[in-house]
């Protein structure tokens, strides 16, 4: 397509050169070269190995028009000017010449990790989005994925040795389908972003409904579903709708919302296909509006106010009333729900900040400070003194205060105000106040103290739940962390409930189980708390304030999924080597069940004919009957034989017994047992294969199986091929042939017990066959599978994982 487009200039009159190009020896490739300006390239020397890169210097001094650059992702030889291609790229174009290049989708730097979980490649070569994005024009060189396997088939990519690799490995329908899928994703990504700058640039702050965009306003509070099930429906009848929801957090962090309703909204949006948002600000509506615009949204969902009527009207308008008037010309949807107008609210009693201890304090020293301070004040009272007196007692409030909160520094402020007047407002010693202006600044005290107190008093409230909160917020990071990384999770989550609480010991109860942390003291009665339905937690110290009830139930949570876990893990280790081995005695019980009868009905059929017959047959006949039973009788010997390899069958349970098998040794017997001759079958199994975790006769059995079929259909002339290699953490052996193939709906059948896709004649074979295989393969926690030999015939590929440890280098 480069190519191509280069002709194109090329004909309106461009100057066009062809900086460099990667042919891969591709006839058709090579061919659109034709009639375009090659520029030379530059040999270099690399550990005695000569490399050829893109001539920099040679290009510039052409100075085309246009450079055609291909693999823009490109890592330069050794000793270049530059480590990166792209980075040659950027030097041209800072010369002046335009450049059109090519780049794969695996190379891009933010999808890296996302390809390789996809294909199970690591890319090494990769080139940062920003360089992409750079560019003027991007167009997507797209082709259905079964359009590019045929391609590979016909071999109009690779050369004929490598078209079978790469259909069942980097090539396969399913990774090329979703590098497909990541592609335009990722170019929509883009397309978006470009409108964004556009209308950054122009100035352009109204939305553009190139694209519906719902936003969800959740507060954390139970109408959050209905809100979202509601977005969820607008954004679907545009048919493809995107959905977002946004949660505004106070930056102090008070702001009253359930964290657990916010978790079960957040999973529901994923669940609708929307994503997540958290931003914080002081003014929701504002807030909200703001996010909206960002987004380009056009439709905004907000809940009817929780507020009473009497509410709104003393407080005034609400968030959804000013949204609405600050929205322009977004949508803006008011969903009513069940708790709307302050209907179904939880009702709950508000607890103080401090604790009672402090508040006793507080006003320990308004009535023990008060008094001294009027006694320290006394000796310099006279009519100046007023102002200095009314600061002293100010100082006095602000200090209880800080040590009791409000209502400590309330009663502090009455107190030192009727004190004021009784002491120090003539007439003294008296409640009457003989001067108008000693009565305003009086009241104007009263007032001015009890404002500070309510200001102290809810700054003290903010630093203790902001520094609880980041506790929280530490403590809940770190149980995360634990049981992401791994490790006992159960021991650490003990641990860290002692240790949040202040505890003297944890003692977790849990089936079979008993997990402990701290000192249990056993002549103590513990808070006893249930785990789910899996165990009890039992705390031993001091009892729990309820405002630590909720971060409690967190921690409950999290041991409850840990436990869950704990007993799955169990179960699959319990379970894993009774399922390989049912597996396999099933597949054997199977092929015994088939192949004593046949051969033992035909043996016996054959030696009643020959007692029976009273010299009636002719020799010929004798013959035949005689082979037949021969033939009968060597198929029985031969099930014998596999029967005694897999000896370790006893009272119907089959051991396997797994370890290191290095293919090298397992394929010459194979080829012995078969007596096959030079040609017979082509092997290509690299020498630097790593190991395999099996069990060596049964991969053996398994592979003499396969190879008997494939020697069976393979034309005269064409011999079967095996062939390995490694991929992914599994090595795969192939056993191919050139015959008739399987068409793809009897595919699945060729695994049920001995179908022979017609053949029907007694020397067919009756070994315990594909069914049998497929059970070994299995039981050893491989897969077999049958796909396609390109060009016809039948190709079955056995995976195997690769032995821990071994060397996983190999010919991927």
């Amino acid at each position: 397509m480069m190519l191509e487009e280069g002709h194109r200039l090329r004909d309106t009159g461009k100057d066009v050169a062809v900086a460099v190009v990667e042919t891969h020896d591709r006839a058709a490739t090579a061919a659109i070269l034709d009639g375009l300006e090659l520029i030379p390239r530059k040999t270099v020397e690399h550990r005695g190995i000569t490399l050829t890169e893109m001539d920099l210097d040679a290009v510039i001094a052409r100075h085309p028009d246009i450079a055609l650059v291909d693999e823009l992702a490109h890592t330069n030889a050794p000793g270049s000017l530059n480590e990166k291609r792209w980075q040659d790229v950027e030097t041209i174009l800072a010369a002046g010449i335009d450049v059109i290049s090519t780049v794969n989708v695996q190379h891009i730097e933010s999808l890296n990790d996302v390809v390789e979980q996809i294909t199970g490649v690591p890319q090494r070569e990769t080139i940062p989005d920003s360089i992409v994005r750079s560019a003027t024009q991007i167009e997507v060189v797209d082709l259905t994925p079964q359009s590019l396997r045929d391609r590979l088939a016909e071999g109009q990519v690779y050369p004929a040795s490598r078209i079978d690799a790469a259909l069942s490995n980097y090539f396969r329908l399913g990774n090329l389908t979703a590098l497909r899928e990541l592609t335009l994703l990722w170019l929509a990504d883009e397309v978006d972003s470009s409108l964004q700058r556009y209308r950054a640039e122009h100035g352009i702050e109204e939305k553009w409904e190139a694209r519906e965009r719902v936003v969800v306003a959740l507060t954390g509070g139970p109408e959050g579903e209905t809100l979202l099930r509601r977005g969820a429906r607008v954004a679907a009848r545009s048919g493809s709708g995107e959905l977002l929801a946004v949660h505004v957090a106070s930056q102090d962090g008070l702001r009253v919302t359930d964290p657990a309703a916010l978790a079960v909204q957040r999973k529901l949006v994923e669940e609708l296909g929307g994503t997540f948002h958290q931003v914080v600000g002081t003014d929701i509506p504002e807030a909200l509006v703001a996010f909206a615009r960002a987004s380009n949204a056009t439709q905004l969902v907000i809940g009817v106010s929780r507020r009473s009527r009497l509410t709104a009207l003393l407080t005034g308008s609400g968030v959804g009333a000013t949204v609405v008037r600050e929205s322009g010309d977004i949508d803006v949807h008011i969903v009513t729900h069940g708790a709307a107008g302050g209907r179904n609210l939880p009702k709950f009693r508000r607890s103080g900040a401090l604790s009672v201890r402090r508040r006793v304090y507080g006003f320990a020293l308004a009535l023990i400070a008060g008094p001294l301070l009027t006694l320290l004040l006394l000796p310099i009272r006279s009519p100046d003194s007023l102002t200095a007196a009314a600061l002293a007692y100010q100082l006095l409030v602000v200090v209880v205060a800080l040590v009791g909160g409000i209502w400590p520094a309330l009663f502090a402020a009455i107190l030192s105000g009727l004190t004021l007047d009784y002491v120090f407002v003539a007439p003294y010693y008296t409640l009457t106040i003989g001067r108008p202006t000693h009565l305003l600044a009086l009241a104007l005290y009263v007032v001015i103290a009890v404002l500070v107190s309510v200001v102290v008093d809810q700054a003290a409230r903010r630093t203790r739940s902001a520094a609880r909160a980041s506790a929280e917020s530490e403590l809940l990071a770190t149980i995360a962390g634990g049981v992401i990384r791994g490790g006992d999770a159960v021991q650490a989550l003990v641990s860290r409930t002692r240790e949040a609480f202040g505890l003297t010991g944890v003692r977790l109860i849990a089936a079979d189980t008993v997990t402990t942390d701290g000192t249990v003291d056993e002549n103590e009665h513990p808070t006893m708390v249930p785990v789910g339905s899996r165990g009890t937690l039992e705390l031993f110290g001091e009892d729990l304030r309820a405002e630590d009830r909720r971060l409690l139930t967190v921690i409950v949570t999290q041991l409850d999924a840990a436990l869950e876990h704990l007993d799955l893990s169990t179960a699959a280790k319990e379970v894993g080597p009774l399922e390989a081995t049912d597996r396999v005695r099933t597949a054997l019980l199977a092929a015994v069940g088939h192949d004593l009868r046949r051969p033992l009905a035909a043996a016996t059929a054959a030696v009643t004919s020959l007692r029976s017959a009273d010299g009636r047959l002719s020799e010929r006949d004798k013959e035949e009957l005689l082979e037949t039973a021969e033939q009968s009788l060597q198929g029985l010997s031969d099930l014998l034989t596999n029967l005694l390899d897999v000896s370790r069958v006893q009272a119907g349970v089959l051991a396997i017994s797994l370890g290191a098998v290095d293919l090298e040794d397992i394929l010459p017997p194979v080829l012995d047992e078969l007596f096959v001759r030079p040609g017979d079958v082509v092997v290509d199994v690299p020498s630097d294969l790593p190991e395999v975790r099996a069990d060596a006769i049964l991969l053996q059995r398994a592979i003499v199986n396969l190879l008997t079929n494939a020697l069976r259909y393979s034309p005269k002339g064409e011999p079967p091929r095996i062939s390995a290699s490694a991929f992914s953490g599994m090595v795969e052996i192939r056993v191919a042939d050139s015959g008739p193939g399987v068409p793809d709906e009897r595919k699945e059948e060729i695994f049920h017990p001995f179908q022979r896709m017609g053949d029907t004649d007694n020397t067919a074979g009756i070994g315990l066959g594909l069914a049998l295989t497929k059970g070994f393969v299995e039981g050893m926690g491989g897969v077999l599978e049958p796909e396609d030999t390109p060009g016809g015939g039948l190709t079955m590929v056995l995976s195997l994982p690769i032995e821990q440890g071994s060397d996983a280098d190999g010919d991927a």
